[in-house]
């Protein structure tokens, strides 16, 4: 008897995407096929796509210090909720995570609840001060391949420089919080009509441009793996876009709050809609649609950082960036997208377990792949208005958005399914 059977889904398989029922046996994909027998757990899938499991480069889940907004228990609960099974914990903890013992300590945890893979990134620098390179070798060794200091681009290049060559030995990616600290460092919001008229100040899309350019060309120098952070521009994209065709090996993500919201949005001075890169203009969010519709942008990412409520209920100009986003990401992903199923799972899924270089997910549904796995129904319309995160800085509350999560599943244990 199989463990689990998902009946008549759509499913991503190798040869491409086709009508069967899927068996998992023993936490791996055991049959393909109909009439595949009884199981002792069924899912119907009628109506919805079966691919593999999401994967997020870019989560912040606050812990070790400041468990008071997210800890890895809440964060996995929220990524499970929304068809995750691994998600990178990014390195801007309290301390960051920049020596080896923190890394695993991180991985650990996420062993402990064991409801989705947790991968830590460490830090680029020391601290994430960026002016002395962290433990890398310590970080390689206790299992991390993507190093950023995200939240705070490296400024200098002569420091970024040495890092890139150093994890470019190595083989893992350097992956770049792109946003220039000088030039947004008085800033608040996107620069445009919307902060002249609020008379806030703003933030130049030249803030990311900058980093981005002078990024690759240290790229070019010194060969390492670029992935850039959380794009928010036209030009960025472009950029991207460019670097791809030149040969270099550079991968990118969007945000689903920079594919849905613009600069207008921030308009009533919400802080859920404060986050670093700002929402920029209507022409840069098409750009990012486009760009991931057409694979010049590998992967959605989300950014999920989340703030306590007595953080965010303060004026928007004192209000930390952030919001949280795991469990409406793919729900984002084809409301404003409009992605076919292959697309759509090499967005959410394969490309970003490529990047981060794990072969156990992101994989087309095949006979003895492990069961890492969500049930999507890609055309429900649904109003989300609860959160499963331990903060609720979210502006998806209240909007209607077109695709919803029916079921997760980590090696064949069923972690979230809609009831």
């Amino acid at each position: 008897m199989l463990d689990l059977i998902i009946r008549s889904g759509l499913v991503l398989t190798s040869d491409g995407a086709e009508s069967l029922d899927v068996g998992v046996k023993d936490g791996v994909v055991a049959a393909l096929g109909s009439d595949l027998g009884d199981a002792r757990t069924t899912i119907d899938a009628a109506g919805s796509w079966v691919g593999p499991g999401f994967v997020d480069l870019h989560t912040h889940l606050r812990e070790p210090g400041q468990e008071w907004k997210e800890d890895i228990g809440s964060g996995s609960a929220a990524a499970a909720a929304g068809g995750y099974t691994a998600i990178t914990a990014m390195p801007n903890t309290d301390p960051p995570i920049d020596t080896g013992h923190l890394a695993r300590f991180v991985a650990d945890r996420g062993r402990d609840v064991g409801i989705v893979d947790v991968i830590p990134a460490g830090c680029l620098t020391m601290g994430r001060k960026g002016s002395a390179m962290a433990h890398i070798d310590e970080l390689w060794d206790a299992g991390v391949r993507m190093f950023t200091d995200d939240g705070d681009a490296v400024a200098d290049a002569s420091v970024l420089r040495l890092v890139m060559e150093y994890i470019a030995q190595l083989g893992g990616v350097v992956s770049q919080h792109a946003v220039d600290p000088a030039l947004s460092r008085a800033g608040y919001m996107h620069e445009g009509a919307v902060s002249s008229r609020l008379g806030m100040y703003g933030i130049p899309s030249e803030a990311d441009d900058i980093v981005i350019a002078r990024d690759l060309a240290l790229v070019e120098l010194t060969g390492v793996r670029y992935h850039v952070q959380h794009l928010s521009t036209f030009g960025g994209v472009a950029k991207v876009a460019a670097a791809k065709e030149a040969g270099l090996p550079v991968s990118a993500e969007v945000t689903p709050h920079h594919l849905m919201y613009t600069h207008d949005d921030v308009a009533d001075t919400d802080s859920n809609f404060k986050m670093m890169p700002p929402l920029r203009t209507e022409r840069d969010r098409v750009a990012l649609v486009d760009g991931l519709s057409s694979g010049v942008i590998d992967a959605l990412a989300t950014d999920h950082a989340p703030h306590a409520a007595l953080e965010k209920e303060v004026p928007f100009e004192d209000a930390p960036n952030g919001v949280i986003g795991l469990e409406w990401a793919a729900s984002v992903a084809t409301t404003t997208a409009g992605l076919d199923i292959g697309s759509f799972f090499e967005r959410m899924s394969i490309s970003p377990a490529r990047i981060i270089g794990r072969s156990d997910h992101g994989q087309r549904v095949a006979e003895g792949c492990a069961a890492n796995l969500v049930v999507f129904r890609d055309d429900e319309a649904w109003t989300p208005t609860s959160t499963i995160s331990r903060s609720r800085n979210a502006p998806y509350l209240g909007s209607e958005l077109t695709g919803r999560v029916r079921a997760t599943i980590l090696r064949g244990e069923v972690t979230w399914e809609v009831t």
